[in-house]
């Protein structure tokens, strides 16, 4: 048996980063339902939070999983989930592009700190500033 723990803090938006999920109640269910559903699909959610427009998620990956993968199990399942139940009016969907990023083992807790923290962070940084800060620090080319 492997022993594996490669960290990955993922970043996706709603389509158009039109802020669905804008009830605090109804983001609270929707980070339910991504948890349970990866925990289903034996993929390990750490931590999940996010704000009106976007979802920050701690991932473990697993010695047969990759990103690619899980990001489609956890943006499709949910997209639809939300749909299916109709928790919003509107036709609702995750933007195609996200972020994936390495974490040491030395940042988890700093990384669910900031992942726990979202309301918090997002009263003094809108996710528009947060996502430039993304590409600088990681250096990712459009």
């Amino acid at each position: 048996m492997p022993f594996i723990k490669i960290y990955v803090h993922l970043v996706f938006s709603t389509k158009n980063r039109i802020p669905y999920l804008d009830k605090p109640e109804l983001r609270v269910k929707v980070w339910k339902h991504i948890k349970e559903n990866a925990s289903e699909k034996g993929i390990y959610l750490d931590m999940i939070n996010g704000y009106f427009d976007h979802c920050h998620c701690l991932i473990s990956l697993g010695s047969n999983q990759n990103i690619e993968k899980i990001v489609q199990l956890i943006k499709g399942e949910s997209s639809n989930w939300i749909n299916k139940n109709q928790l919003i009016k509107e036709k609702f969907s995750w933007q195609d592009e996200y972020f994936a990023v390495s974490v040491s083992e030395s940042m988890i807790d700093s990384v669910r700190n900031y992942i726990k923290n979202q309301e918090k962070h997002h009263q003094k940084k809108t996710f528009a500033e947060e996502y430039q800060e993304f590409m600088d620090k990681y250096k990712f080319i459009i």
